[in-house]
């Protein structure tokens, strides 16, 4: 598995995640497992968001958590779901950028509190 710093697709990654987790993982999680994993993955986020932009001081302990690796396991997370599912997040995706841009084609330009 490489680490090189290139972009890779969604479908790239939800067969490298696939690779990993059958090589190396030996095998998914279930997907209530994954689905409490990745709410604990949010919480993570949440936490280091809260004290660095939040109203919260860091902790001690709190200075080993990285924003971008936490990111990473939600990301991780979530690609596991979606392989465990059939879930091809690449169209998931595009569908619902479609869906958010003709629900919201005018709702945001229209509102007085992002102007």
């Amino acid at each position: 598995m490489s680490t090189d710093p290139r972009a890779i697709s969604l479908p790239e990654a939800q067969s490298m995640v696939d690779e990993w987790i059958k090589t190396i993982g030996v095998r998914y999680f279930s997907e209530l497992t994954n689905m409490a994993i990745l709410t604990e993955e949010v919480g993570e986020l949440a936490r280091i968001m809260a004290r660095k932009y939040g109203d919260q001081s860091f902790k001690k302990s709190d200075q080993a958590y990285d924003m971008a690796d936490e990111m990473a396991d939600i990301l991780w997370v979530l690609i596991c779901l979606a392989n465990q599912t059939g879930v091809d997040l690449n169209q998931a995706f595009l569908n619902n950028v479609n869906k958010k841009t003709k629900r919201d084609q005018n709702r945001h330009q229209n509102n007085p509190k992002l102007k």
